[in-house]
């Protein structure tokens, strides 16, 4: 997935606090007012100087009368310091709820060959270790930003006030501060970007290897699967450390130019009383604000990794949203006009993955209004692509597909319960169907008297948080989606593969019953599942190779009988077994 710049990020955090104008300039002006009456505190301690060495008048008047006022100065700084933190914590969460909104209304609009291409690891990461990074680092930067920089102005201009030469120390300092800054700013957003994607490669593995937890275990893949794991990990923490050394750097460059400035306010000061331009009470007021800077400049700097951690996880959240307008979707399958009899025409496709790679090699066929058609063959012999293909999910690089339909439905190998009561599950396609509905629809795939047996029934929680479902029972919960929908055309993706021989019959029935009626092209896993097809594909190396009824190609003795022959052959053996 793209990363968004610098520019995009401003647009999208400008769109998000649309609305919101006059709040951001009552937070600024409370922001600056609470930042000036800090310099009371300052100028308060250096007249105090000067009441002690004899120049500020009656000496126990003035000292409570100071004294107060920066009691009074500190306690309206803390009530304001407070209120604008409170403030910018409304704006910037407000921000952080919008953009959250955006991604997740964008990465359902995206095209699912962009999502394929990027890998659900990377939109996962963006959507969940992204945005929680934003949302952290809000929390730990806000009080210290929305002070600290205010802080710093403010105090400038306090310094100039009391004399115009002690910009002196800007003019020593400033250079070492843009220096260090643009030393770190030079290196440190690719480390932290970095290190985001770091972060999201890890999450890959994880998510690959949660999704193929019993493949791994059959084939006993589990040491592989982990140290591709540890790799990832290993990856994140070395660029962790990195982001780390970067920020010390800083840190030494920044403790430098401190030290210059305090150098430099000493030695003008020095001058000034000496000259007798300046009382010692206005110098020490002079050291006590440029010290005052250091608090100030040290806040916004413990909590610049988070800004920097921050602004790379907005780059990718961003660039998720903008990528809804970059992404050519238009190249889908062409519409078949109603006159036509055929649901779907492949005709002489071919496709690779990569430009240089074919997967499928002049591919042609034909679909007719409520036929089932069964695509068969080794894996990697296209027939996914093929799915993918009629979907619209990837475009030919040479052919025409078209389709005649109104509504289709990719039903793939992967099902998904939501978290939440199991009828809001079932109406994420049918918002308004009444519970009658849904149950009947429960009923055409064979699961209305289990979901009935539930603690609460259609309205029982189910998902990580909620009753736990079966894999047969999600498939059927996949199956009964499918039914409300009521589509046109269907593609089955070996969509009820994954339940195992001692289910396969209970999704088979919930399948054909969901397909009743329907056009529907089965990519199959399982040879019985294709024998009760309308038509029977048979490929290999992307091509087609046969075609007929299931008693055509046995009759026929090619491929399709021997992949017959050697799947009966195994499947009496599992019953000896």
């Amino acid at each position: 997935m793209p990363l968004a710049s610098g520019k995009r990020i401003a647009a999208a955090v400008r769109r998000s606090l649309r609305g919101y104008g006059w709040l951001v300039l009552v937070t600024l002006v409370v922001l600056v007012a609470a930042a000036a009456l800090e310099l009371v505190t300052p100028w308060g301690l250096g007249h105090m100087v000067d009441i002690a060495s004899g120049s500020g008048g009656h000496r126990a008047t003035s000292v409570w009368r100071t004294g107060g006022l920066m009691v009074a100065a500190a306690i309206a700084s803390a009530l304001l310091t407070g209120l604008g933190v409170a403030l910018a914590g409304r704006l910037l969460e407000t921000m952080l709820a919008r953009l959250r909104e955006s991604l997740v209304t964008t990465a359902l609009s995206l095209p699912a060959a962009e999502v394929e291409r990027a890998g659900t690891g990377d939109l996962v990461s963006r959507a969940t270790d992204d945005v929680s990074t934003v949302g952290a680092a809000i929390g730990r930067a806000l009080p210290a930003l929305s002070t600290s920089s205010f802080a710093v102005g403010v105090s400038i201009v306090g310094l100039a006030a009391l004399d115009w030469r002690f910009l002196a120390v800007v003019v020593v300092t400033l250079p070492m501060y843009v220096w260090a800054v643009r030393v770190y700013l030079a290196r440190a957003p690719q480390v932290y970007a970095a290190e985001r994607a770091a972060v999201a490669d890890r999450a890959q593995h994880v998510l690959a290897s949660i999704r193929g937890l019993d493949t791994a275990r059959a084939f006993g893949l589990g040491r592989i699967l982990a140290a591709a794991i540890a790799v990832g990990s290993w990856a994140a923490v070395v660029w962790a450390m990195r982001a780390r050394l970067v920020q010390n750097r800083l840190w030494g460059r920044m403790n430098t130019a401190e030290f210059l400035g305090m150098a430099t306010i000493l030695v003008v000061g020095f001058y000034l009383v000496r000259d007798g331009s300046l009382t010692v009470g206005a110098t020490t007021t002079a050291m006590l604000l440029f010290l005052q800077l250091f608090g100030p400049i040290g806040g916004v700097l413990m909590v610049f990794d988070d800004v920097q951690s921050a602004l790379a996880s907005l780059s990718r959240i961003v660039g998720v949203i903008d990528a809804a307008d970059r992404v050519d979707d238009t190249g889908g399958p062409e519409r078949l006009p109603h006159t036509r009899s055929e649901r779907v025409v492949i005709d002489r496709v071919g496709f690779g993955y990569r430009p240089e790679h074919r997967v499928l090699h002049d591919i042609s066929m034909t679909v007719d209004d409520g036929e089932h058609v069964a695509v068969v063959g080794a894996s990697g012999a296209g027939k996914t692509t093929i799915a993918a293909l009629i979907a619209g999910i990837h475009h030919p690089q040479s052919g025409r597909v078209a389709v005649r339909a109104d509504r289709m439905v990719l039903m793939a190998q992967e099902s998904h319960v939501f978290g939440g009561p199991l009828a809001d599950d079932l109406r994420l396609v049918a918002p308004d169907a009444p519970d009658t509905t849904l149950y009947d629809a429960l009923r055409t795939v064979g699961a209305d008297d289990w979901v009935r047996r539930l603690p609460e029934g259609i309205d029982t929680v189910v998902g990580a948080e909620g009753h736990q479902l079966s894999p047969v029972q999600v498939q059927q919960i996949a199956l009964a989606r499918l039914v409300l929908a009521d589509p046109d055309l269907v593609v089955l993706d070996e969509a009820t593969s994954e339940a195992g021989s001692a289910h396969a019959s209970i999704l088979d029935a919930g399948a054909q019953a969901a397909l009743a009626g329907r056009t529907a092209v089965i990519i199959a896993h399982r040879l019985e599942q294709a024998s009760r097809a309308d038509r029977i594909l048979v490929m290999d190396r992307g091509r087609i190779i046969e075609s007929g009824s299931h008693d055509q190609l046995l009759r026929r003795a090619g491929r399709y009988a021997q992949l017959w022959a050697s799947w009966s052959a195994d499947g009496r053996a599992g019953e000896r077994r």
